[in-house]
């Protein structure tokens, strides 16, 4: 039986928050080492940049595409196809390596996980709604500037 679109970007958001949620109950969210508190640092501003780039009013925590949307490329989307994405999976990380377990370097795993397979599916729905996604796609990286 076919997953209904709706359910499947649910599911993903679901599993998401899950894991942050795990995560922030699982050590420190603060990192305590200078270089891993600047490394979270620098995650949460690209992640408010990004936000601030949507505008609050715009933002969607699903990988569906709303019927008013606009397909952004300024900001750190101009380099970024998914800047906040790489926020959460860099800022996690920082706090993986700053206070690590084995739990922790799982559900960063895991989150991980979760949003490539959001991102894949979210690339999809925007390659479906916007004719020129494919040469934003083209000249852009989906996560990690130069490499991803």
């Amino acid at each position: 039986m076919p997953v209904h679109p709706k359910s499947r970007s649910y599911l993903l958001v679901a599993l998401q928050l899950l894991c942050i949620a795990l995560f922030a109950v699982s050590g420190h969210v603060v990192a305590r080492n200078p270089f891993f508190l600047i490394m979270e640092a620098g995650a949460l501003g690209l992640g408010v940049w990004a936000i601030a780039t949507l505008r609050l009013g715009k933002f969607n925590i699903t990988p569906d595409v709303p019927a008013h949307a606009e397909m952004i490329e300024r900001g750190p989307y101009r380099l970024i196809r998914h800047p906040m994405y790489t926020s959460l999976i860099v800022g996690a990380g920082a706090l993986v390596a700053d206070d690590f377990s084995w739990l922790r370097c799982g559900l960063w795993i895991a989150l991980a996980a979760v949003l490539l397979a959001k991102l894949h599916y979210e690339e999809q729905l925007l390659q479906a709604a916007f004719s020129r996604y494919a040469d934003y796609a083209k000249r852009t990286y989906r996560l990690i500037p130069f490499m991803y």
